[in-house]
């Protein structure tokens, strides 16, 4: 019998869980296989080359570009620290000498009789690679970095902001369907990774960067308001390398929806326990979704026991069949979570006057759907 396949999130309670943590470029690798390592420590690290500050000597000194070289108190290629003395000029007779400091800490890379410039070159600036989130080394990637493992639960989100952080969960609502606003975000959050439960509000975010927060998560936002967080609208594909302050992560989409009733019970599930977040995201070909990945060493498995018993069920992944759990992504049903009802061999007409497969859908409170197959995707565990 032949199979359709649908792009997908996943929402996991317990899956085995790697992270590729890579330099990029060539470095050392500060672990080897086998150890425990946390979400801060590092892995791996490399420099990169410092900064160059450009002095006119010539011009402070006084003197011709030619007359440059006889005039350094420093060799090319010593180092010198900021405000220390690196050339004078004769001045007349012995009398009026002026002195020129560096500008900047690092090594006199050259001086040039032609132009009378001298360069400075910068520390050395380090590039550190954290491990991101607790787990063993499983893989040592030589001069590049390495594989981290660990059983995890795992959350994918449909649009973030913001890099990679980690923190402990904080439940700021107390249901899935909640707004997230700012009276919720407390002082005590500092720190935390805070998860809503419907829209979060940009004021919600502010309020939740101001007290420190590591990470928001919440079902959905309006795009007015992730405008009016960030200061600009995003006009790339890919997101991650925002200066926000803090990471932000939409769960189910763009508007006033609530988080998924599995998601949102993982979630609370964990409160209290340390969680990594990258917001990184990216719509074009080769698909990157915001994640939360909460570890699960020393948890009681009891926990998530009931949240567990969907991913026994046989389903294989990526395949769209009768009972799994799908999310609407365009409209006029957009954000619309529920399970595939029927999955109708003919293609319909749809409104547009255009033939597609299609399939139907059993909402929550709603009866059925009928959307193309190419508007949804599935929620995965």
């Amino acid at each position: 019998m032949a199979k359709a396949y649908t792009p997908g999130l996943k929402v996991s309670a317990r899956t085995r869980h790697r992270a590729r943590r890579l330099l990029p470029v060539p470095g050392e690798v500060r672990v080897k296989q086998g150890d425990r390592v946390s979400a801060d420590t590092v892995v791996a690290e490399t420099f990169t080359e410092g900064d160059l500050t450009p002095m006119k000597l010539a011009s402070l000194l006084g003197c011709t570009p030619k007359e440059l070289p006889s005039l350094m108190l420093k060799p090319v290629g010593a180092a010198v620290t900021k405000d220390e003395p690196i050339a004078r000029s004769k001045g007349i007779f012995g009398f009026g000498k002026v002195e020129v400091k560096a500008a900047a800490t690092g090594v006199l890379e050259s001086v040039s009789d032609s132009s009378g410039m001298a360069i400075i070159r910068g520390e050395k600036l380090p590039i550190r690679v954290l491990a991101y989130m607790p787990g063993q080394v499983v893989e040592v990637l030589p001069a590049e970095g390495v594989v981290i493992e660990n059983d995890a639960s795992l959350v994918q989100g449909i649009f973030g902001v913001g890099g990679e952080t980690f923190g402990t969960i904080a439940l700021a609502c107390k249901s899935r369907d909640e707004e997230l606003h700012e009276d919720l975000i407390t002082p005590a959050m500092k720190g935390a990774v805070i998860v809503g439960g419907a829209r979060m509000t940009a004021t919600a975010v502010r309020r939740a960067r101001d007290v420190g927060a590591a990470a928001v998560v919440s079902g959905g936002m309006d795009d007015q308001d992730l405008r009016d967080f960030l200061g600009y609208d995003l006009g790339v594909a890919i997101t991650g390398s925002e200066k926000t302050g803090l990471t932000v992560v939409i769960t189910e989409g763009f508007g006033e929806i609530s988080m998924a009733r599995r998601t949102f019970a993982l979630l609370a599930a964990h409160a209290g326990r340390p969680a990594s977040v990258n917001g990184a995201t990216q719509i074009r070909a080769g698909v990157m979704r915001p994640e939360l990945v909460v570890p699960l060493d020393g948890l009681d498995p009891s926990k998530l026991s009931g949240l567990e018993a969907a991913k026994d069920s046989g389903h294989e992944s990526g395949v769209l069949e009768v009972g799994t759990l799908v999310r609407v992504i365009r409209d006029p049903h957009f954000g619309v979570i529920g399970t595939v009802a029927a999955l109708p061999e003919q293609p319909a007409v749809l409104g547009s006057g255009s033939k597609a497969r299609v399939l139907e859908v059993a909402v929550e409170n709603a009866g059925r759907i009928t959307v193309p197959r190419a508007n949804v995707e599935l929620i995965e565990g």
